[in-house]
């Protein structure tokens, strides 16, 4: 019967001539993402991905917000080689974060979190809307008021049966699907009907019919420009994004919309402007990109000002992962992780998937992971976690711990050594082992005493300067760990009388 540790030796060294049969701990080859999955689908099934290597091969099961997903009792669920998939997916059942964590006989790894959401667009409630009434030369805003969704929405308006077209007078914003008139003329009268989509169904719902009819007692008067339609005090952007920013007025006459930085700077060249300057977008958002923006409405009468903070954020991107390390038991090991992002992410370790503290040998600081003193059970799968709020990423490595007891199979004492009387000789003991062994030497079979001619040194070799006649004989080197003992032999010859000094390998 082997003991642990001989069994642990067997897989840390056992190595196949194909390098996809060599023994390690799991690796991800793909993580699950989130994903968006229509409620109307006709697939009815929803696949969660995760792809896993390792010898031997790694099991991989599933956690729903933190528990084991039940493949036993839950029929519509299986993995298929790593992923997850799900058979008449249920929003109320299976909606929520999905990890897929994968463990064979050298730890365990988890993988980041995916979010499963479903994506629906319900029918409007209401069948009728009351009548807007409204003076020529006011301004208007039509509510939409989308029903029940998930998913991202796009908006648009019918008039009269016909798409309307959007001008300097006309704007549909697509964070509220509010169509907003600017003036109020004769040719605005009609039905007026918000059309919804969903963009990630397309399935589409039109509202029920607004009548717009204008009042008989007068013509609005001219006014300044009020602004109805205002991006927000402050918009977080991640890195390489595309920020769309919504601005647009009411006024008599109608108001122009213009942009420009609060600081001064010219907005970048790469910003597009859109619906009569009613958007202003920017590409592959950067750091230069923030700042303080307004958009300005101006007409005879007057101008109004909106401002919002537009603030840089960048999820953890790595700058220096972890790497498997090989350490000899009793040895240190350090890791360091470094990841970029906006805000600083924060770091935490886990060890085998379980959160990783700083106690007795173990210190972490931030990136960094300090073992001292390195035992058997630190052996495992390591990761790295850097996150902020608006991202994480893992970075994964294997500590192997060696431990073997001394041997000299590979690297024998020399079977001869010669030395001339007076000289001096080094014999070189060096044994695989691990941790490392301490050493003793014999003359014969006597144990070799040190002394001001006779050193044994750190790495165990022995010294002997002023050699005599009398130091010629057999030496045997005698190394020693946890897990064992070894010995080698070799002859020392010494001849003549004139100094030497040689140094054998």
């Amino acid at each position: 019967m082997r003991l642990p540790w001989e069994l642990l030796l067997l897989q840390s060294f056992m190595l196949c001539l194909a390098d996809d049969y060599t023994l390690h701990g799991p690796v991800f080859i793909q993580e699950p993402s989130h994903v968006m999955f229509p409620l109307d689908s006709e697939e009815k099934r929803v696949k969660l991905n995760c792809e896993v290597k390792g010898n031997p091969r790694p099991h991989i099961r599933w956690k729903l917000n933190g528990t084991d997903v039940d493949l036993g009792t839950d029929f519509r669920h299986s993995v298929v080689e790593g992923s997850l998939l799900i058979t008449n997916p249920n929003a109320t059942q299976d909606a929520g974060m999905y990890q897929c964590i994968a463990a064979n006989s050298f730890g365990t790894v988890v993988s980041r979190e995916a979010r499963l959401q479903f994506a629906y667009l319900e029918n409007f409630k209401t069948r009728t809307r009351s009548t807007v009434s409204v003076r020529q030369g006011q301004g208007m805003v039509l509510l939409c008021g989308p029903p029940a969704h998930s998913g991202e929405l796009s908006y648009a308006w019918i008039f009269n049966e016909y798409p309307s077209y959007q001008d300097n007078r006309r704007f549909v914003s697509q964070e509220t699907g509010n169509l907003y008139i600017a003036k109020v003329e004769k040719s605005d009268v009609g039905n007026y009907t918000c059309v919804v989509t969903n963009t990630v169904t397309n399935h589409k719902v039109l509202g029920p019919p607004t009548p717009l009819i204008l009042r008989n007692d007068g013509v609005m008067g001219e006014y300044e420009p009020k602004i109805e339609v205002q991006f927000p005090e402050t918009v977080p952007t991640a890195k390489g994004a595309t920020v769309r920013l919504e601005c647009f007025a009411l006024g008599n006459p109608v108001p122009t919309i213009i942009w420009r930085r609060a600081d001064g700077k010219p907005i970048a060249r790469k910003a597009r402007r859109h619906k009569s300057n009613g958007i202003l977008e920017i590409p592959n958002f950067q750091q230069e990109d923030a700042g303080l923006y307004e958009c300005v409405a101006e007409n005879s009468r007057g101008k109004n000002v909106a401002r919002g903070q537009l603030t840089f954020y960048a999820q953890p991107n790595w700058i220096q992962k972890i790497n498997d390390i090989h350490v000899a038991i009793e040895e240190h090991v350090f890791w360091e992780c470094k990841a970029s992002g906006r805000p600083r992410p924060t770091y935490r370790w886990l060890k085998n998937g379980e959160a990783l503290s700083t106690r007795d040998r173990i210190q972490i600081e931030q990136g960094t992971l300090n073992i001292t003193v390195v035992e058997l059970s630190d052996a495992g799968m390591y990761q790295c976690v850097a996150e902020n709020k608006h991202g994480v990423v893992f970075s994964n490595a294997e500590l192997s711990v060696i431990a073997v007891g001394p041997d000299f199979s590979r690297t024998l004492l020399k079977r001869v050594t010669l030395v001339k009387v007076g000289g001096e000789v080094v014999i070189e003991c060096k044994p695989k082992a691990s941790p490392k062994p301490v050493y003793s030497w014999k003359k014969g079979r006597d144990i070799l005493k040190e002394n001001e001619r006779i050193t044994i040194s750190e790495d165990g070799s022995l010294r002997i300067i002023n050699v005599t006649k009398s130091d010629a004989g057999s030496y045997t080197c005698v190394a020693t760990n946890h897990f064992g003992t070894a010995s080698s032999t070799g002859n020392l010859i010494v001849k003549g009388n004139d100094s030497a000094r040689q140094r054998i390998h």
